[in-house]
């Protein structure tokens, strides 16, 4: 049957529609990672370069603060709560005026941002070395928001239906178009830079009008139409404004980086983007996909009053996100060095830059588990439309953050230490594991989720594959200084080779200890 005869979407095993957004997303990152490496050979590290990142992190921080993080987060727990009613008209039409009411919003909100956009500079990076530069970048990116805002719309509807594939294919179109721009679009720019930012505002068009097929398709295409006081646009605003603050958090310690960085030395921005970029490709592919799919598993169980299995799904999320996440973080922060200067070290970028790139790398790697971690934990309030809990503890972490910030950045110029923008992802990493803490003491103690009894056979598990798989990189990895003097393919063959050996050492590991893939495969 289709969406218009039966709003209920197919049942399928978490595990195999995690795989299909991990799948796609892996798509998604390696173009990512083909596009830093086009952007960083070509414009290097310098304070065009940083005025540009500013441009682009700044929509992009209310795109995922409002529409990836609070919209999303209320949208679908309200929209599974209408599914379940089954009446396909009234779902239309929920989806039909909450499209009307964001895009009203969005439309007003990008442009205030436009106009704003010297003053918004000023707030959000006030050491920029090239202001004039990055407010004309802004003007021309914050359009980028409104579009980018409707795609988030767009994935949310397909993402509760269970057609995960296609939301998250979607973000390639960024990467294509900002790969186009630095090649061509280069040429006829003065800077050259100026072309990333028209080629994100093309993107959010393209990736956008990408989407509409699928939506009619499903004969879900929304009808815009505004009407404030709709009973279900009122209930995903109220779960909404609270988690503003609260769902977002790392992305608001993430800009409270780029505000301090724009402080220290130029090409600090850039150095904390890449070692981002780094850390949000397993966190993507692995700790979002597994939160994509558990966000609208938890809302139907919540709506069928169905605690136990709420609680057996959570568990079953927080498991494999550790089995993937531990690594990850090992790997990221033991190859640190080698993966920078791999990836990104030619042209404009030099060894200095992969140099001071690692370090914020091995500090931002130190907190991708809590960062996974929390990605998992707050659909568990989320799902019971609880947004306050998670604003509670966002507002415990800032001020963690901080106390920090205000502890180390004045020691750390006055010292003038080089190294200083790897204490701004220090200071990210320890407040998302405080963040994450509280999350699961909180929903522990609301019995919202009861660990299963072989958590303690697990650890002990993770810990033995853990321990094996940093005795391997710590033995075999070549120093330091081979990388600069190795040609390039040897440098890739030599980082494929221990990357896919660690992995494979560890997973062997795993197995060994007992670990098998059965005890995550059945669940729905």
């Amino acid at each position: 049957m289709t969406a218009a005869n039966d709003p209920q979407p197919p049942k399928t095993s978490l595990l195999r529609a995690s795989g299909t957004v991990s799948f796609m997303t892996l798509i998604s990152r390696i173009s990512g990672f083909i596009r830093d490496i086009v952007v960083t050979r070509l414009f290097g590290a310098d304070a065009a370069t940083d005025a540009f990142y500013v441009a682009f992190r700044i929509p992009n921080f209310f795109r995922r603060l409002s529409a990836e993080g609070s919209f999303t987060q209320a949208f679908i727990p309200v929209l599974s709560e209408y599914r379940q009613r089954g009446d396909a008209a009234a779902l239309r039409d929920l989806i039909s005026h909450v499209t009307g009411v964001l895009g009203g919003i969005l439309l007003i909100f990008t442009t205030l941002g436009i106009a704003a956009a010297p003053l918004v500079i000023l707030i959000f990076a006030p050491g920029v070395k090239e202001p004039e530069l990055a407010t004309h970048m802004l003007r021309i990116t914050f359009p980028y928001l409104f579009f980018i805002s409707l795609v988030a719309l767009a994935g949310g509807i397909m993402n509760s239906f269970r057609h995960f594939a296609v939301a998250a294919l979607t973000p390639v179109w960024l990467n294509i178009c900002m790969i186009g721009g630095a090649l061509w679009l280069s040429r006829y720019m003065d800077p050259p830079i100026m072309s990333q930012a028209w080629a994100a505002l093309i993107a959010g068009i393209v990736q956008l009008l990408f989407q509409v097929p699928f939506l009619t398709r499903m004969n879900m295409l929304p009808r815009p139409r505004w009407r404030w006081s709709h009973e279900g646009v009122q209930k995903i605003l109220r779960l909404m404004m609270p988690s503003l603050f609260g769902s977002s958090v790392m992305q608001i310690n993430l800009l409270i980086d780029t505000i301090a960085a724009s402080l220290l030395a130029a090409g600090s921005i850039t150095w904390l983007y890449l070692a981002d970029r780094m850390v949000e490709f397993p966190l993507g592919i692995f700790g979002i996909a597994i939160a994509t799919v558990i966000l609208p598993s938890l809302s139907d169980k919540h709506a069928a009053r169905d605690a136990a299995a709420f609680s057996r799904n959570l568990d079953w999320a927080l498991r494999l996100t550790l089995l993937i996440g531990i690594p990850a973080c090992l790997g990221l922060a033991l190859l640190a060095e080698p993966l920078m200067t791999v990836l990104f070290q030619n042209g404009k970028f030099d060894p200095h830059d992969a140099l001071m790139s690692a370090y914020a790398l091995i500090a931002y790697a130190f907190g991708l588990p809590a960062f996974m971690l929390t990605k998992i934990l707050a659909p568990g309030f989320y799902a019971r439309q609880d947004t306050r809990t998670p604003v509670y503890i966002g507002i415990i972490a800032m001020v963690t953050k901080l106390l920090m910030l205000a502890a180390s950045i004045p020691l750390l110029l006055h010292y003038r230490i080089q190294e200083a923008h790897a204490a701004l992802a220090l200071a990210t990493s320890l407040s998302a594991w405080q963040q994450s803490w509280m999350l699961f003491r909180r929903l522990h103690k609301e019995a919202a989720y009861n660990p299963a009894s072989q958590w303690g056979r697990f650890s002990l598990q993770l810990l033995i594959a853990a321990a094996t798989l940093i005795a391997l990189l710590w033995v075999i990895t070549p120093d330091s200084k081979v990388w600069d003097v190795w040609p390039f393919w040897q440098r890739g063959l030599a980082l494929g080779a221990l990357v896919s050996g660690g992995g494979l050492v560890y997973f062997l590991a795993l197995w060994l200890s007992g670990v098998r893939f059965a005890h995550f495969r059945d669940h729905h």
